[in-house]
């Protein structure tokens, strides 16, 4: 874009931005002639897709802002009239806001609000920062037509985003997503949005004291509630809700994790707030070997996933979020669950051995709650990015407080017995194979690296990887009997299974990977996982070749 026509574009974006924090850096930039920079900003558009907006905070159209937000709040309302939501009277149809406490959420909820009573439906707006399950929640329980959580998740503190649900309180899906992008494609100016400064609700209370009440449905009625916890918020909005459902349940108080435990957006004990991210969970560890827990949990910032952690010998390790998949769905198993058990592609198939043995239906989806929430007659549904699904029923969504719950149940059961979570996952390896699982994850600045080794596996695909055969590859941008087309591949080797695909959310390329040891007895266990981890570093180092990266 050439320096002139990029400057007369920041400036009439400088004309009609209502931040006053982004238009004096917008400002800064036009004064020093930073064209590298409104480059960056002004080279396209955040584009709303099935995660609806995520990217970093700042001015232009390729950043996260109120400008932007007040654009994607008209086209969600010009959509959802366009699909015939009732609009202008009592009859307008509700659209419940819920919001995090990373910078800037509290605002673009507000302006969200704004844009959807200007526009004629009916919004209401959670009272504070909650845990987005609480706002999926309140989707189904107020009989709303659509919901909005602000949130950028476990993403770096400089991001925030913007999700967006209909009103079977799932997230969006193709073609909404489309229809969705269209209408914000079409807002002319923030001029044309209406945006009166009242007319919207504020929930109370009320909201939250239901999906409380609901968490009673979680749990076994008598069930063991002994277990000792610690717990981390890493920062975000979980720890007043899960404190209140420990609480409900009857569990002994988790152990805070005192310097991670109030909502602080800038994160500042961890270079990613995220669970699964090297040094995250250092804290935690920390305060588990002076308490001695039975168990270690954690939660992202917006509380929707759950992270896990065990003492295994003289010290504590996180569980793989495929492990604490097997453990809920074992234990709801044990507890006679009936109905669905679901899980994305990139997940364990231990998850399908475990269904099929206790004579329960299972399904695969694509990458995403969006996908999981809509299996018809789901009972249990996760994904290994610590995402899990135990209630249906209330939460169409992952929940990091109800799967804490249910976790902790479990431990307290196993507890009774005298026995621990990694006991049952020998016993499941024993029965079912040893499934290890591991990831090869890329994040990089330069979003063509990732285009880049998508397309070298598809010219020039791996026939072998760790000296195994790959017997079938599937290049899913076709689709296939049972998923939609999307960006990925999957191989199908000799006792291993991979998957590679670009991440919806982050800069990265993830490559899943996967490895079945057959066991005869508990006492094969350490050769088998010995011999489980060196295939599985040499799957990932061949697979780092055959992609170059």
């Amino acid at each position: 874009m050439e320096d002139v026509a990029l400057t007369a574009q920041a400036q009439a974006w400088l004309a009609e931005d209502p931040d006053p924090d982004t238009r004096e850096e917008l400002a800064r930039l036009i004064d020093t002639g930073d064209h590298t920079e409104l480059a960056a900003r002004f080279g396209g558009t955040l584009q709303f897709g099935t995660a609806g907006l995520r990217g970093e905070l700042g001015a232009g159209p390729m950043r996260m802002n109120r400008s932007v937000v007040i654009r994607a709040a008209a086209g969600l309302a010009a959509y959802l009239k366009k699909q015939g939501v009732p609009h202008g009277d009592d009859t307008a149809g509700l659209v419940v806001i819920g919001y995090d406490a990373r910078h800037k959420s509290e605002t673009f909820a507000t302006d969200t609000a704004a844009v959807l009573t200007g526009a004629g439906l009916r919004a209401a707006v959670l009272n504070r920062p909650l845990p987005t399950p609480v706002l999926a929640f309140a989707i189904r329980h107020l009989g709303a037509v659509a919901g909005v959580e602000v949130t950028a998740s476990h993403n770096p503190p400089r991001d925030n985003g913007y999700k967006v649900y209909l009103g079977d309180g799932s997230q969006i899906v193709p073609p909404a997503d489309a229809g969705i992008a269209a209408e914000i494609e079409a807002v002319a100016s923030l001029a044309a949005v209406p945006r009166p400064t009242e007319g919207w609700e504020t929930l109370d209370d009320t909201v939250l004291d239901a999906y409380l009440a609901r968490t009673d449905a979680v749990l076994a009625k008598d069930s063991p509630r002994t277990a000792r916890t610690v717990y981390t918020a890493m920062h975000g909005v979980g720890k007043d809700v899960l404190l209140a459902a420990f609480a409900r349940a009857g569990f002994p108080a988790p152990d805070l994790v005192a310097e991670q435990a109030e909502p602080d957006p800038d994160f500042p004990t961890v270079a990613f707030p995220n669970p699964e991210e090297p040094g995250a969970m250092d804290l935690a560890f920390a305060k588990a070997r002076e308490t001695d827990p039975d168990l270690v949990i954690a939660n992202d910032p917006d509380a929707d996933r759950c992270a896990a952690a065990v003492k295994d010998g003289a010290d504590w390790r996180m569980l793989r979020g495929d492990e604490v998949g097997a453990l809920l769905a074992a234990h709801l198993v044990r507890r006679g669950a009936t109905g669905t058990f679901a899980e994305s592609i990139v997940s364990s198939s231990l998850l399908g051995r475990i269904a099929e043995k206790a004579g329960l239906p299972y399904e695969e989806t694509l990458t995403g709650f969006k996908w999981i929430a809509r299996v018809e007659g789901l009972r249990y549904g996760y994904e290994e990015a610590l995402g899990y699904c135990v209630d249906p029923d209330g939460v169409r969504d992952k929940d990091g407080i109800t799967a804490a719950l249910l976790l902790t149940e479990l431990a307290s059961d196993l507890k009774a017995d005298g026995r621990t979570l990694l006991d049952l996952l020998d016993d499941l390896a024993v029965e079912h194979g040893l499934h290890a699982t591991d990831q090869l994850s890329v994040r990089v600045q330069d979003l063509g690296v990732i285009a880049s080794a998508m397309r070298r596996l598809r010219d020039q695909p791996p026939t072998e990887l760790a000296g195994l055969r790959i017997t079938t590859a599937e290049d899913l941008t076709r689709g296939t009997e049972k998923l939609p087309p999307t960006d990925g591949l999957r191989y199908t080797l000799d006792g291993a299974r991979v998957v590679v695909r670009p991440s919806g959310t982050e800069p990265k390329l993830k490559c899943y990977l996967e490895v079945v040891i057959p066991v005869a007895a508990k006492a094969g266990l350490p050769e088998a996982r010995a011999r489980a981890t060196a295939l599985l570093e040499r799957i990932k180092r061949d697979l780092a070749e055959a992609a170059g990266i």
